[in-house]
């Protein structure tokens, strides 16, 4: 069900409303306070995971990458849906028809897997931009620079994720994230506003694996110990409607 939204990833300048009845505008302004790592996996695994639309962004010959994403939103627009956690896995990804030119321009993240803390959070994502949004119990614990998020679905650990804050400074960026819904690859623009920064090849994070079914399918990317980047960003958060990817 996607209550009264317009079309699969949402009308920029509409006012959608969401299986739940909350009403949003788009574009969709939040604020947040997310921190992550991306990390080396194999690539044939994230390659296998990935739609037929995507290709995986190469780290080596053998190997891409997975985000784990751990995020505290504050606001979401201007006060429709309360604030809630969230926990992301994501896997960079270019469209598979991509130029060498014009990939690094399309360089953005594949959701895999997006546990939330609420229903109307669950319907924001899932009934707009098809995100695959699950309720769940999300935990942040912050002390210092240090975050430790633990994750449980269903009743079952998925992952227990912590992470130190680099350093940040002033700053704002573009990037872009990809979904599917209803049968189309979809790519949604992202603005960030805010204090920004990123550490590369960082060891100053760990997670542990838990024993829910999607803690098994993270176990098969033969995901490697060390960061290739460790980053934050207390900012503002602006997502716009989806387009989809042509060549689907």
């Amino acid at each position: 069900m996607t209550g009264g939204v317009t079309r699969p990833g949402g009308t920029d300048g509409a006012v959608e409303t969401l299986s739940t009845g909350h009403r949003v505008a788009l574009p969709l302004s939040t604020t947040a306070r997310a921190r992550g790592v991306v990390l080396p996996a194999s690539r044939s695994a994230v390659r296998s995971l990935l739609p037929a639309g995507l290709r995986p962004v190469p780290v080596t010959p053998t190997r891409a990458a997975v985000t784990l994403l751990s995020v505290a939103y504050d606001r979401i627009g201007r006060g429709e849906i309360d604030p809630y956690d969230e926990f992301g896995v994501l896997f960079p990804a270019v469209p598979a028809d991509a130029s060498t030119r014009s990939a690094v321009e399309q360089v953005g993240g594949y959701v895999d897997f997006l546990p939330v803390t609420t229903e109307p959070a669950r319907a924001l994502g899932v009934d707009i931009w098809g995100y695959p949004k699950v309720v769940a119990d999300v935990t942040h614990r912050e002390w210092g620079p240090t975050r430790h998020t633990t994750v449980t679905v269903d009743g079952e650990r998925f992952v227990e994720f912590t992470v130190d804050r680099p350093p940040t400074i002033e700053s704002t960026l573009s990037t872009i994230s990809y979904t599917t819904m209803d049968g189309d690859l979809l790519r949604e623009r992202l603005t960030v506003d805010g204090r920004i920064g990123a550490w590369p090849a960082s060891a100053a994070f760990s997670y542990i694996l838990g024993t829910h079914p999607r803690a098994e399918r993270l176990r098969r990317l033969d995901v490697g110990d060390r960061a290739l980047l460790r980053f934050a960003a207390d900012a503002e958060f602006t997502i716009h409607a989806g387009r989809r990817v042509e060549g689907e």
